[in-house]
Formats: structure tokens, sequence, C-alpha cells
């Protein structure tokens, strides 16, 4: 296969081939790849390069791929949805004549398994080289085989018609009567036989319209292809089409953000003042960027694996074509040399063509202008590799797959309706909180300033297709407008009707990704509205004051504070011996499920002004939504219940919320804490806990909350026996030895073992997603070395400021990182490249080196911060008690202190930040 991709892509065109299964592809690993002209090839194969199958499957049956089955490098499968009926295309190399007997009943028994697996209602075409003769003739085998096979049958060809008959099925290419010529598949030294087949089960044989050997091309020296024309009666799937939007990611550049500007100002009159409504405004944006910018063309977008596929090389390829007919016609040794030569000729032209083109291509992203094509080449490259790149496929209430895609669509509109209009039960409220009549300031310039510099440019937009862009070329003329916009907003109460429409895109979380049940579902909304969020956020967080305990999206809060705290009270009980307990409460659908009446009686009584209530109010009346999937978008439908997700003004509205409901069973810090809606409540005692729990259940619950009986988890740290179970409402709470808290790992032991190695695995994981860029030869070592240290680095880095990590588990990160480096730069122990090498080449320092930076950065933080901050109150805390006996545990101080000692500091030093950083930096990017 190696070089071959492409011209193997352009002959299944030429031949309107759809569907194809290959052997010996002598690839190692197994993924998926583009290979051009719109086929996708799903491989498998060994450590080495020898055997290897795949499937290469047309663009439109690519979408359909529901699940992608890899058994060994001789046996793989791919099942196809096509119209609502299943096909499993199998593709399997047969070991040869001289293998071991173990090695052939190994291979047949793997097929056996693998066509038992499949459903009977299911269709199976197996597409495979079974290095086997079933002979011409078929006296006694008439169900599976027909009578125009080649030659006499020997061992091999006796076991496939015994499996044919074990599986009831049936070999397609011994059923049509064909020249010799084109019945034969293999061609060698002069010998020429029948070893590649194709399967289909009895049953479906009718379905089989022709199957013929190609014998005109010129892809495999030896074998040649089998195509196999099948029928089947099925409606034509309507296509999804791809919409055309305005390019504008353009305004990127100062030459087309200067003419849009100018083209703007010519339509508007060239005053400096916009329009008052909304709908002249946004109907000028899009014209104007119809106009300046362009129309996408909705298309699929050239393939740039293959974009050195030039006409030079097509003809090439013709040529080499030609001299393989002629050689077959007639085996002159004239013609042999000639089909030599040509097959030379395109592999040059090839390796030419790729190097320039590639070369070009990485020159390109070692510019600054260049970084962000090269996360998007990594992004592209990680999705393309990937089996099943959108479900179109999903599971109906009582877990059936539904295939048509108005069921598909029904399906989603059915889940999300039901999930954002039904409430869970709640208690009525009796009382009513007073209303606040504050006076409400109109909106200043500085204010929408603010709100803009803190919008993300590069963002999905919405419906009305106008993204913050816009508003950020135009400058100042924007800010002008959209104050004046704002205040209308704010005297009138309403805002524009197209702001209340959004678009709902399914994100899978975890498991089975054809239930619905495991997507949640993310809103893209107005970029102008979000503008309107932000303005409206910043006013309400200056009114309302969100308790100590609340962690998620507070200024001067983060993960790393909560983790840290609760890391170090774990830590402070394990070392004075007793027992903390601890239950990780999980909210169901906890966004998605807040009442609006609780939403609105929570503001009031934090006391926001009733203008804001009514503002916010306005966001939510009569908001639409529809949800956009693999197969289209389903109708429109209202969303009544929960907030907004993917709102900029969410996360605040929702701390709002969680604030009043737990006023009364929250306990300061760090025995309660929250991070929006994840939850940790601990205790000393396991009963003391439990009530606890149940006042937390109770004070939710009865305001439309509900906690999750099956994903919270209690832990016991220091457990000196057997402690009882928790219980919450009568059920048992799952206890667990270590639980994943806010993306990083604490055990009950208090060790950081099972956290390193989820630190490593997460390298690994962000590692593969960049391997398409990372792991290229020609890109050069410098870039290598920035995309380690700015997308995986931070992956293995996350929360081990907070980790008092040993040596062992230091030179265990540095393992990792060092595979990874290496992996990149194609180098591996046997070439005897030292490590400093490889740091260097791609300018990367120790891991070890780094986590104390940032171990000693978190320190210094935490020292700067004032007596009430909860990191220093958890590193200042002492509990009575004494140390255990034997070897003491390694505590967080005395990892810092050894930190500061290997770099020269002292605790004193951190009181001036600069100077700190300066002293405690490695030196090392």
């Amino acid at each position: 296969m190696t070089g071959k991709s492409r011209e193997i892509a352009d002959v299944m065109e030429r031949r309107r081939v759809d569907i194809l299964c290959v052997q010996e592809t002598r690839w190692k690993g197994s993924k998926a790849r583009n290979i051009g002209g719109g086929y996708k090839l799903f491989y498998h194969g060994s450590d080495g390069k020898r055997n290897g199958v795949g499937v290469i499957l047309k663009e439109e049956y690519v979408r359909n791929v529901v699940e992608v089955k890899r058994e060994s490098d001789r046996l793989m499968c791919v099942k196809v949805e096509v119209e609502g009926e299943m096909i499993n295309v199998v593709s399997g190399y047969a070991p040869q004549v001289g293998c071991e007997l173990e090695e052939k009943e190994k291979f047949w028994k793997e097929l056996d398994w693998m066509v038992e697996s499949i459903p009977r209602r299911e269709r199976v075409v197996i597409g495979a080289d079974l290095n086997g003769h079933v002979g011409e003739g078929n006296r006694g085998d008439e169900e599976v085989i027909g009578r125009f096979g080649v030659r006499e049958r020997n061992v091999e060809g006796q076991a496939v018609v015994d499996f044919a008959k074990r599986m009831e099925m049936a070999v397609v290419n011994t059923y049509f009567q064909k020249k010799e010529e084109h019945r034969v598949t293999y061609k060698s030294g002069g010998r020429s036989t029948q070893i590649d087949y194709i399967l289909c089960r009895r049953c479906n044989l009718r379905e089989i319209r022709d199957c013929k050997v190609v014998a005109g091309e010129s892809v495999a020296k030896q074998h040649r292809m089998v195509v196999c024309k099948m029928t089947m009666e099925v409606t034509k799937r309507k296509r999804v089409k791809t919409e055309q939007k305005i390019k504008w990611w353009k305004l990127r550049k100062e030459t087309c953000c200067e003419d849009f500007r100018k083209e703007v100002r010519a339509v508007l009159g060239s005053v400096e003042i916009f329009p008052d409504d909304w709908e002249t405004t946004a109907a000028v944006m899009r014209e104007t960027g119809r106009k300046v910018l362009g129309m996408s063309s909705g298309q699929r977008k050239e393939d740039k694996e293959t974009w050195w596929w030039n006409e030079e090389i097509q003809e090439s390829v013709q040529r080499k074509r030609l001299a393989k007919k002629r050689w077959d016609s007639d085996r002159t040794e004239e013609n042999r040399l000639e089909y030599k030569e040509r097959t030379r000729e395109v592999k040059r032209e090839v390796a030419k063509a790729k190097q320039k083109a590639y070369e070009e291509l990485y020159e390109s992203l070692e510019t600054k202008e260049g970084e962000k094509e090269l996360y998007r080449l990594a992004r592209q490259r990680n999705q393309a590799g990937k089996d099943v790149q959108q479900v179109r496929l999903i599971k109906d209430r009582e877990g059936n797959v539904i295939t048509s895609e108005e069921s598909v669509l029904r399906r989603w509109k059915e889940y999300f309706e039901e999930l954002l209009n039904e409430e869970n039960e709640r208690e009525s409220r009796n009382e009513e909180p007073e209303t606040s009549r504050k006076k409400v300031d109109q909106v200043r310039k500085d204010e929408v300033r603010k709100a803009l510099k803190r919008m993300k440019s590069g963002k999905s937009v919405g419906p009305d297709d106008i993204p913050v862009e816009v508003w950020k070329c135009l400058g100042e003329v924007a800010v002008n407008f959209l104050t004046g916009l704002f205040n209308r907003i704010l005297e009138t109460g309403k805002m524009p009707d197209e702001w209340r429409k959004s678009v709902l895109v399914p994100i899978h979380k975890k498991g089975d990704a054809q239930s619905c049940n495991n997507y949640r579902g993310i809103k893209l909304m107005s970029h102008t509205m979000k503008i309107w969020e932000r303005v409206v956020e910043a006013r309400l967080r200056q009114e309302v004051e969100i308790c100590e305990q609340q962690y998620g999206f507070m200024p001067r809060k983060s993960t790393t504070d909560a983790i840290f705290a609760l890391r170090m009270l774990m830590e402070k009980y394990r070392e004075g011996q007793k027992e903390l307990h601890c239950v990780f409460v999980d909210l169901e659908k906890a966004y998605d499920k807040v009442p609006r009446e609780e939403l609105w009686f929570c503001m009031r009584k934090s006391g926001v002004a009733e203008k804001y209530v009514s503002l916010v109010q306005d966001m939510y009346e009569n908001s639409t939504t529809v949800v956009r999937c693999a197969v289209g978008r389903t109708e429109d439908f209202k969303v009544e219940v929960g907030l907004h997700q993917g709102s900029a003004l969410s996360p605040f509205l929702f701390a709002v919320v969680m604030d009043r409901l737990t006023d009364e069973v929250r306990q300061e810090s760090p025995w309660t804490m929250m991070f929006a809606d994840d939850i940790v409540i601990c205790s000393e005692s396991r009963q003391q806990l439990e009530e606890n729990l149940e006042r937390w259940r109770f004070a939710l619950e009865r305001r439309g909350m509900k906690v999750s009986r099956s994903k919270t988890e209690y832990m016991c740290v220091n457990e000196r026996q057997n402690s009882e179970i928790v219980r919450l409402q009568g059920a048992e709470v799952v206890k667990v030895q270590e639980f994943r808290y806010l993306g990083s790992t604490v055990q009950s032991s208090g060790d950081c073992g099972r956290e390193v190695k989820n630190r490593v695995q997460a390298g690994w994981n962000s590692w593969r997603k960049v391997s398409g860029v990372i792991g290229g030869r020609r890109v050069s070592a410098k870039v290598k070395g920035k995309v380690y240290r700015t997308v995986v680095r931070p992956a293995m880095m996350y929360g081990l400021e907070t980790v008092a990590i040993g040596r062992r588990q230091e030179e265990e990160l540095e393992v990792a990182e060092l595979k990874m480096l290496r992996f990149s730069l194609g180098v591996t122990r046997m070439d005897r490249v030292r490590n400093e090498v490889i740091r260097g080449t791609t300018q990367t320092g120790r891991f070890g080196e780094k986590a104390r930076e940032a171990r000693l950065r978190w320190f210094g933080h935490v020292q700067r911060r004032d007596s009430g901050y909860i990191g220093r109150r958890m590193l200042e805390m002492e509990l009575p008690g004494r140390r255990k006996r034997g070897r003491p545990k390694r505590r967080y101080m005395d990892a810092v202190r050894e930190d500061m000692q290997v770099v020269g500091v002292r605790v004193e030093d951190t009181e001036n930040r600069e100077r700190w950083k300066s002293m405690i930096c490695c030196g090392n990017p």
C-alpha cells in the first residue's frame, strides 16, 4: 500500500467502486485515514511490516459507518448502514500455503466467530485473499460454489468451501461465467490461479448482478481486483446539505477588515451611529459580509493529504497502467522492462511532488501566522483518524436502533424537548422576597468595551450569523452602536426576537454513543446577545456576593484552589490518624433542570434590582431552539426549563441559585466546597456526614434539583476499621477508594500514585490528538517541541502543583515524556541518542524541573494571599494527634522545602512576586 493509496482511490473512482477490501497493507497500527478523492481507508496492521487488512469506503458510506471491529492483522469488519439495512464488510487475509497449521486454524476460527456474531438479519459481504483454490466445477457443493472456478481444488480451497457450508454463504465469483482472464485473480512466475474471493449469505446471492476480475489495473503487480455489482431495494437517501456560510474568518486579515469597514460606512451613509433598529443593522452586516468576504461553497473541502496529486502524476499513472496492460496481453521481455520503468517513474514523481508540497506546508507552519493552521491541521488529522466521526444512528426509548432520518430527527427532538421542558417535582413557595427598586444606570461605553474584550474570536455563530469579529473589526463605531442598542433594551425591557433563537448541538460525554442520555446540549446563540449578557453579568457581580464555598466561575478562584484545599485536608487527617469522611454529590442535569421560578426567586432574594430580574426574564422568554445532528436539523421547539447551556450569563446565575438554595445547609470551607454543580461535603464522623447529606438532598430536591443516587460517591480517608455504609434516603451510597475530583484523582490512602498514572494517560491522550502533526517526518523538531509544550505537557501538569510527588513518580512522568518526544522525532533507544539531545532538539526542559517550578509558584501564590484564603488556612491548619509509626508519608510541605533548598530560596522571598518568579524559574521552556 505504501505510496499507492491515492492511486487506489483513483481506480475506485474510475471503476465506480463504492467499497473495497484490501489485504497486505503492511501498515503498522490501527487507524482510519483519508486517501483522497473522498475515500477513506479503515485499516488494521501488526507491529512489523507484514500482513495487514483494510476496508476502503466512498464518502457517502463513510458517514454511515456504525462500528469497526479489528480482530487481527488478518481480519477486520466494518459495519455500514445503507437506508436502514446493515451491511457488514469483512476483509480477510488467510495464511499462505507454507504457514503453520495452527496459524491457519486460528484464522478460520476467528472468521467463524466474526460471522457468527453478526445478527442473521444483517447482510455480510466478505472480500478476502483466502490463498486457496476452490477449483473448477461444483459437484456436491452446489449450494456454496458455482461451476466457474479455476484449476483443481487444494487443501486450502477445501477450507474455503467448508467455511461457506458452515456459515451458509456462497463464493460469489464462481457463479458467473467469464473468460478465464476475468476469473484469474493472481498471476506470478507464469502461474495464474484464483485465490481472491467475494462471499455473501446464500439468501442474498440473488442480489448479485455481476462479478468479474478487472485485468487492466496496475495497482498490484500480482493480484487483480475482483469487482462485484450488488443491488439493494432501497430508496435514495436525501443528502444533508452543507450550509453556505459567510467567510467571517477573513476579518483576521487587516486588509479584509479595512474593506469591510469602508463598505459598511458607505452603505450607512458615512455616519458614526448606526440605525436604531437591530434588524436593519444585522441585514447590513450580513449583506456586506457576503459582498466583501464572500461565501463558502458548501461543498466538501479539498483533501489536504492528497493535494500533491496533480495532472502530471495522473498522466504518469495512466502510462504505467497501459504498460501493465500490454505486458499482461503479451509477456515479452521488452514489455516487462517498459512496465518496470513506468513503475519507477511513478514512484519518483509521487515522491518529488509530495516532498515539494509538504515542504511548503510545513515551512508555513513554522511562522507565527501558521500557528492556527498548525493546530487546525492536527485537529483535522485526529478527526480523520477516527472510525466513526458522526453518530447517525441512535436508539429509541426501548434501546432499539433506529435508522431512518425522520425517526432519528424525531428522537433527538423528543429527547431534548422533554429534557428542557419538564421540571423535577418541587414544593411551591408561599413566600415572596422583597423586590429591589434600586435605580439602574444607563450602559456606558467602557462597559461595552470590556464585554467585547472578554469575547473570544473564532467561535461558532448563532442563528443570526453575526460573529463578534464584526464588532471588533468596526471598533469604536460598533461600541457606539452597541451602547445605544443595549440602552434601548434596558429602557424597553425587550431584546430583539432574533436573539431568542438558538441551535442546540449534542455533545457526547461518555458511554454508549447511540444513547441520547449520554449527550449534553450546547446552544449556539447570538454573539451580540452574549455581549449584552456580559454587560449584565458584570453589573450583577457587583450587586450579589457569592458565598466563599463556591469556586466555580468566581474571580480569583479556580479548580486548583478547591483541589488543593481537599488534598491538604486529607493530608492533615492522615497525619493526625483521624478518619475523614467525604461524599461527592452529583446533580442530575443540573443546568437543564433549574426551575425558572426558582431562578427569579433566588435573584430577588439576593437583592438583585427588579430591573435586572426583568431583563434576565426577557432573555428566557419565548426562547426556541433546533437540534443539529448528523442527519440534519429538527423542527424548532420551545425551551421553558433550565438555563441556557452556552450562555455567558448562565454560570453566574447557577451560582446565585445554588447560593440561595443551600443557605441553611452550607458549612465553611473546606467542609463544604462547590464548583458549580460539583459538590463535596466532608465530616469527621460517618453519621454526621449522612445527616449533612440528607439535609443537602432535602434543600435541593424540594426546589426542583435532583441528587443522583448512582453517581454520588462516598470515600473514607485514613479508615481505621471497616466503617458502616452511608445511605441516602435508604439507598446505599457507592463507596470508593479513589475519586476524580475536578479532574484530579484523590485516594483514600492519601497516596498520589493513581493521580500520576492518570496524568501520564492524559498526556498520551493529548499526544494522540496531535500525533498527525507531531509525528510527521517532515515537521521540524522546533515545531514538534512547541506543540508538545502547548498541548501535551499542560495535560500532564494539571493539578500537580498541589501534589507532593516523590522521585519515583517524577521519574515515571519523565519516562513518559521522553517516550512521547522520541516517538515524535522518530528516534528509538536503539539509536543510542541521549535524553539531553532529545530535550535540546525539541527545546524542552526536564519535566521534574517544570513540576518543581509549578509547585513553588503555587506555594508563593498561597503565601501572598490573606490569612482568610482557603489555601493559606489549610496550609497552616493543625490537628491534635500524632503521626503513625514507621516511615512517614511524604507531605506537601516536605516537597516544597526540598524544592526551595534545590532552588536556593526562603519563605520570606515569596512576598515579592516578580522576584519569586525569577528565582524559581528553571530557565527551560
